[in-house]
């Protein structure tokens, strides 16, 4: 069993409004949030918001090993889209796992000459090699962290993985829970099978 903490959007607002109060309470004052594409886009927009900060920035970080396979060194592979220079900057992701996208995101934003740059996400598994300056919630006991920008793809992904493939609604569900203890509603479970490819 891959455990599994669906996240639902009331938390990721408490745990967004966790993190502004973090970043108040440092003295840090950004003017500028750059979303580490894609999951940070959320979390950076409420950040915005919250923070009074106008200027909103992205990049996106991948992995890529055999077979373009998630592993290996992470690398920027869509660069920052906009100027930084002399700028007080929050880099923004939703969670921090191996803490390689941090490595890979922090040093290139810091290329563009900002004044200061700091790091938020909402979670931080206890695990990680790259610690955030700011998180919401530590994950002391690994698990994957589903967001609900994230639903589609991957329970999607999840359904696909199973051996052998399930025969009916019913058995997806039943699968679901018994392998990652999740228990989607049926609205989002209809999301799932017709964005994901797996509807008739």
């Amino acid at each position: 069993m891959i455990p599994v903490q669906l996240v639902g959007l009331d938390e990721v607002v408490e745990a967004c409004d966790r993190l502004a109060q973090a970043v108040l309470a440092s003295g840090f004052r950004p003017d500028t949030v750059v979303a580490v594409a894609r999951g940070g886009f959320m979390p950076a927009r409420f950040l915005c918001d919250f923070l009074h900060v106008e200027k909103l920035l992205s990049l996106r970080v991948e992995h890529y090993g055999a077979g373009a396979r998630e592993a290996g060194r992470a690398q920027v592979t869509v660069p920052l889209s906009g100027d930084v220079r002399g700028a007080q900057v929050l880099v923004v992701d939703d969670v921090n796992d191996s803490g390689d996208t941090l490595d890979a995101a922090l040093p290139h934003v810091e290329g563009f000459a900002p004044a200061q740059v700091r790091s938020a996400v909402l979670h931080q598994k206890a695990q990680t090699g790259h610690r955030a300056d700011f998180i919401a919630r530590e994950i002391r006991q690994w698990r994957w962290v589903l967001y609900p920008w994230a639903v589609v793809e991957d329970v999607a992904e999840f359904i696909r993985d199973m051996e052998p493939p399930p025969r009916d609604r019913d058995e997806i569900c039943r699968r679901l829970r018994q392998q990652y203890g999740l228990e989607p509603s049926d609205a989002e479970l209809d999301r799932v099978l017709r964005y994901g490819g797996l509807g008739p």
